[in-house]
């Protein structure tokens, strides 16, 4: 499906087979001389297919055609390699270019897992299914980098870069402020929270993304483009929404927390989760993955706040109370 959203401004619908997301929205810039696609899909042949027909559609010659990559996640630069000639210029971000350099290091998610009560034949069943790990790129690629304020210019568009991590660690969105357009990538979606993990101990992502929500609160943004689902006019009043969403789960692990101390499985079993299973138990793993993710996240902006501390006991890393704050 082909939208055409403003003057030269088009998105395609590209298919995320067996994912509650369904799709990723891929933005295509047609310009008199360059073409910029901003984010791709999977590395999956139904991406594959429809970004291709997608771009036969709209007549974009591969050959004058750069891309834009709002962050390293699989679903929104797997396709690359298939996409790219060797005129492509692909913009990126700098910590998520040197995170894809310095590999995914699986062993760490296993450790870090672990020790925060994944159960083992658990853990290496979501490593298995993550999408994000079977459809990533694992060719080489070569970024042009880019950072807070630069420029992309195309045709009658002047995109500047807005630094906005959280949901990675270099997530990047797209301001054009003539035309009061912002590509948010995943750092603002509509009827879906954006996805904040946290499975290493040296950053506090949660705490960089309401930063990162605080820094598009401030521009004017008439139209959001988001990396999934359908487009937002509402862009400051779905920032409130997305801030009070993490309030509400602040307030609800420090009651199950009130409760004893657990570690962030074991808090993530008890949570309440917008999803189509009848018990955590059913939960698919991958989803379980997602979540426990989410809880450490939390539980990482919670402790830096002084609210919960957290100890080391049989190898589990549990959480209680800060009853001295």
């Amino acid at each position: 499906m082909i939208e055409e959203i403003a003057s030269d401004l088009f998105k395609l619908d590209i298919p995320l087979p067996k994912s509650p997301l369904k799709a990723v929205n891929s933005y295509v810039v047609k310009g008199p001389e360059r073409n910029l696609i901003i984010d791709t899909g999977w590395k999956q042949p139904e991406c594959l297919d429809a970004m291709r027909a997608g771009l036969k559609t709209l007549a974009i010659d591969p050959r004058k055609t750069d891309f834009f990559i709002t962050h390293s996640h699989s679903d929104h630069f797997g396709l690359l390699p298939d996409l790219i000639t060797d005129t492509s210029v692909i913009y990126f971000n700098q910590p998520d270019a040197q995170r894809l350099k310095s590999g995914l290091r699986i062993d760490e998610f296993h450790r870090f897992a672990r020790l925060n009560g994944f159960p083992e034949d658990e853990l290496q069943a979501s490593i298995r299914s993550n999408p994000a790990f079977r459809f990533r790129p694992t060719e080489p690629l070569s970024f042009e980098i880019l950072g807070e304020g630069d420029a992309i210019p195309i045709g009658s568009y002047l995109f500047k870069c807005i630094e906005t991590p959280g949901h990675s660690r270099g997530h990047m969105c797209l301001y054009e402020p003539d035309k009061r357009i912002c590509v948010a990538g995943d750092h603002i979606l509509g009827d879906i929270t954006p996805n904040i993990q946290c499975w290493f101990d040296d950053w506090n992502p949660l705490k960089h993304y309401l930063q990162s929500l605080d820094k598009i609160d401030k521009l004017d943004v008439g139209l959001l483009l988001p990396g999934h689902r359908g487009l937002l006019r509402n862009c400051r009043e779905r920032i409130r929404e997305l801030k009070d969403h993490h309030l509400r789960r602040f307030d609800e692990i420090i009651s199950i927390l009130g409760m004893g101390d657990k570690d962030a499985f074991q808090i993530g079993s008890l949570m309440g989760w917008d999803i189509v299973y009848e018990s955590w138990d059913a939960f698919p793993v991958s989803q379980k993955w997602f979540a426990i993710g989410e809880v450490i996240a939390h539980l990482k902006y919670l402790e830096e706040r002084g609210d919960i501390r957290h100890y080391t006991k049989n190898r589990s890393r549990l959480y209680s109370l800060n009853l001295d704050s």
